[in-house]
């Protein structure tokens, strides 16, 4: 029984971890390009474009942000008037647009307030 009681908790563990998404820092980001992650830091500014575009540049002001996120789609839905200087984690593949850090999201489960 307590075999399979260890078996049972190592099992768990592992999965667990599997599928943990690899947390960066915005510092990583240029290191880490076309990799799927999760930046954690604070919305410093953002501008609603459409319906189905938002940026929100984390980590300083634009045009000094240290990336945006751009929320396209219109699945995800936030309060973009109470976002301004909240944290905020956002898992998705790091690209370049226009020689700038930038993180796409469509799904709401990309998106966690801390």
């Amino acid at each position: 029984m307590k075999k399979l009681t260890l078996l049972f908790i190592v099992t768990i563990a592992f999965a667990a971890t599997a599928s943990a998404q690899k947390r960066f820092s915005a510092d990583d980001f240029a290191k880490n390009m076309g990799k799927t992650g999760t930046l954690c830091d604070t919305v410093y500014s953002l501008r609603v474009v459409s319906d189905t575009l938002a940026l929100l540049n984390m980590g300083g002001v634009y045009p000094n942000q240290k990336y945006t996120v751009a929320i396209k789609g219109n699945k995800v839905t936030l309060d973009y008037t109470n976002l301004k200087g909240k944290p905020l984690c956002v898992t998705g593949v790091f690209l370049m647009y226009k020689n700038r850090p930038e993180i796409e999201v469509s799904e709401p489960e990309q998106i966690n307030a801390k």
